[in-house]
């Protein structure tokens, strides 16, 4: 209730041209605003300009806002339809890459197959290792962040964008499925195999620290 009557405020206050609540919202959400656009468009500088549009988009908008969804995920929504726009836009061979979002750095032959009860989960034999919880694994921890910044950014575009808006910007299954306009079951083995590819990683960044 505290949420929803603080989004109210926020709103109404969007709507008077109330400049510190708009400098406030701006702050708050153009960094995961920028991280999510780039996934769709070729440079930073695009990313940017994504971002600016979607903005203006929120002035020029916030009076038809009818609060069926809350402002965050309203904001990502229209972030992401420009994004798309102008990546495709910009991209000639965007279809191909997309097109191959359901790929992976993890060897296939670690997931269960389709004939399986549990298709796409892990084998019994080549579950993940659990991460130590140790003085010296917390110790590990910002570098483990390092590492796993960087191959989140090597992820297929879609299988990127899905783990960064759950595990990164805290958003849920249905609120990622709503903006992406995908199926549960789509979002689902997106956000497996994007975090797989990701935990294998790690997996043999912690083997080599250990060794």
């Amino acid at each position: 209730m505290t949420a929803a009557v603080d989004e109210s405020g926020l709103i109404a206050a969007l709507r008077d041209g109330d400049q510190t609540a708009f400098a406030q919202l701006l702050d708050r959400h153009t960094p995961s605003m920028l991280r999510v656009a780039r996934g769709y468009v070729p440079s930073h500088e695009i990313a940017e300009e994504v971002v600016q549009e979607t903005w203006i988009a929120l002035i020029k908008g916030i009076d038809r806002f009818e609060s069926r969804s809350s402002l965050r995920t309203w904001l990502f929504t229209v972030m992401i339809n420009i994004a798309k726009a102008r990546g495709v836009k910009e991209r000639r061979d965007s279809d191909a890459a997309i097109a191959a979002y359901t790929g992976g750095t993890v060897d296939p032959a670690r997931f269960r197959g389709g004939d399986d009860p549990y298709p796409g989960h892990w084998r019994p034999d080549d579950v993940p290792s659990a991460f130590p919880e140790t003085p010296e694994g917390s110790l590990l921890s910002d570098e483990l962040v390092g590492v796993a910044r960087r191959e989140l950014d090597k992820l297929p575009e879609r299988q990127r964008i899905v783990v960064s808006l759950r595990d990164m910007l805290g958003f849920d299954s249905a609120e990622v499925c709503e903006l992406l306009d995908i199926s549960t079951a789509n979002q689902r083995v997106l956000l497996h195999r994007g975090r797989a590819a990701v935990r294998e990683v790690l997996e043999d960044y912690l083997t080599e620290a250990a060794s």
